[in-house]
């Protein structure tokens, strides 16, 4: 494969074949970054709403506390 490469211009190697590879996988490049994307949308989504949680539990929980002590 180098002997190949090693007699084509400078522009073969690095403008015309990663065109080209961009145009063959170019959807399934695509459709891979959406899914991580997306999965990463719901993992900080998840994330954020089992804080919140866990602030709501705490705080009804410590005014449920001084309401005894009174």
């Amino acid at each position: 494969m180098q002997e190949v490469l090693a007699g084509m211009p400078w522009w073969v190697k690095w403008v015309a074949i990663p065109l080209l590879a961009l145009m063959v996988f170019g959807g399934l490049i695509t459709s891979v970054l959406a899914f991580v994307v997306g999965l990463l949308f719901k993992v900080l989504l998840f994330v954020g709403l089992v804080a919140g949680l866990i602030y709501v539990v705490r705080k009804f929980t410590s005014s449920d506390r001084s309401r005894e002590e009174w």
